[in-house]
């Protein structure tokens, strides 16, 4: 029980300073407003995080619970591609709405720069337990080509995203995230499609 309450005080921490971050600017959240926030205590804010700075790497923690809430409301009769167009869609409107270009730039460089934990990249994220799940069933099910491997696919889907997002970023967002993303990745998808 400790353990889920501590997942929860983590969490609602996340879920406040982002909120914050997106509502007020990065700059003009203090640690106060994000304890008041989430309501919680500066004690607690410190037990899980050395100062704001650390909350940017937990934007992929944000992604996570959007991934985990998308799997809930999905059809599990699609298929792989589809699940994956879908999944793709639903993430970068949520990025597109909901997270600066500012701060989702600021994470890229922090990843960039990171000399120890690289967030986006930690296979023990949901995010990539839920892609290999879904292309190993897509090759179950005939419907990923099988000359790859799971990890293979999984590997070259998450560089793609992290590529559109970079992009966007680099571009200033003068193009809409989501319908680029719509237009493209069913193509970059059909190279792993199965042949008839």
């Amino acid at each position: 029980m400790p353990r889920k309450s501590a997942r929860n005080t983590r969490g609602r921490i996340i879920s406040a300073a982002w909120k914050l971050f997106y509502e007020q600017g990065y700059e003009d959240t203090t640690v106060e407003d994000i304890v008041f926030e989430s309501e919680t205590s500066k004690g607690s804010f410190y037990h899980y995080f050395d100062g704001k700075d650390a909350l940017l790497g937990t934007l992929a923690y944000v992604f996570d619970e959007k991934y985990e809430q998308l799997m809930e409301v999905m059809d599990p009769a699609m298929g792989a591609m589809d699940k994956l167009i879908y999944l793709n869609h639903e993430l970068f409107a949520m990025i597109d709405g909901g997270v600066s270009m500012d701060l989702l730039a600021r994470l890229l460089s922090t990843q960039l720069l990171a000399r120890g934990e690289k967030h986006l990249l930690d296979r023990n994220r949901y995010y990539f337990k839920l892609l290999r799940q879904i292309v190993s069933a897509g090759q179950e099910a005939g419907e990923l080509r099988r000359d790859r491997t799971v990890n293979d696919i999984v590997k070259a889907y998450a560089l793609w995203e992290r590529a559109l997002l970079y992009d966007w970023c680099l571009c200033g967002g003068d193009y809409s995230l989501v319908s680029y993303t719509d237009s493209v990745t069913p193509m970059f998808l059909e190279s792993y499609r199965a042949p008839n």
